[in-house]
């Protein structure tokens, strides 16, 4: 296969994905079928049983593909963070006042979530998708934790706290923000529960400091 082959074949791979990644936000893997996405793509339905064997190869694909675009966003914050403070508590609290402005960013009509998306369906998935699932909260979990462990090591928290319970609570502030913010179209309710948990945070292992 030569380079512009396999660049139009990579092309039309991503395009199925983001169509599909639209609708299936938009109202559910279940409800989004074969069809209309080659009809959306262009394409034949062999064309694209040539990149999807079948339905779950493709909730696989989606899923990889949003996992990779959550890495790198948090990746980018909390290394910008770091990367403007030696302190473990500033950088962390940093990282995320930059999340919640990247979240102020997204569009008016919030994208969702797909892991909750596969969670509320699940019984249409196979394993893989499944564990896949399991595997990203517990990656949320370990890399909140990770910072989380850092600032201990410094700053003792005021009052008893499960760190990897504190780590969820990160995650299960964006992750409620989106599904709040696409029901209510209110694109502002995503960072300010950031900042909240900030604020939480910052007053947990150091009380007497300002939050900003």
């Amino acid at each position: 296969m030569d380079a512009a082959a396999a660049h139009i074949i990579g092309d039309t791979r991503e395009r199925l994905l983001v169509i599909a990644e639209a609708a299936v936000l938009a109202k559910g893997f279940g409800a989004t079928s074969i069809e209309e996405l080659i009809a959306a793509a262009g394409i034949t339905k062999n064309g694209f049983f040539y990149h999807f064997p079948d339905k779950n190869a493709l909730a696989l694909a989606l899923l990889r593909r949003y996992v990779q675009r959550d890495d790198a966003l948090l990746d980018d914050v909390f290394a910008r963070g770091y990367a403007l403070s030696d302190d473990p508590l500033q950088a962390f609290l940093t990282g995320l006042r930059l999340l919640a402005e990247k979240m102020a960013d997204l569009p008016q009509e919030f994208p969702g979530c797909l892991v909750a998306t596969f969670c509320y369906q699940e019984r249409l998935f196979n394993h893989d998708i499944h564990s896949l699932n399991h595997e990203i909260v517990l990656k949320w979990r370990a890399r909140f934790r990770r910072g989380l462990d850092a600032i201990t090591a410094v700053y003792p928290p005021v009052e008893a706290v499960d760190l990897n319970a504190l780590a969820d609570m990160i995650s299960t502030v964006i992750e409620g923000g989106l599904v709040l913010g696409r029901a209510t179209k209110n694109d502002k309710i995503l960072p300010e529960q950031i900042h909240l948990v900030r604020s939480y945070i910052k007053l947990l292992f150091q009380p007497d400091a300002v939050v900003r």
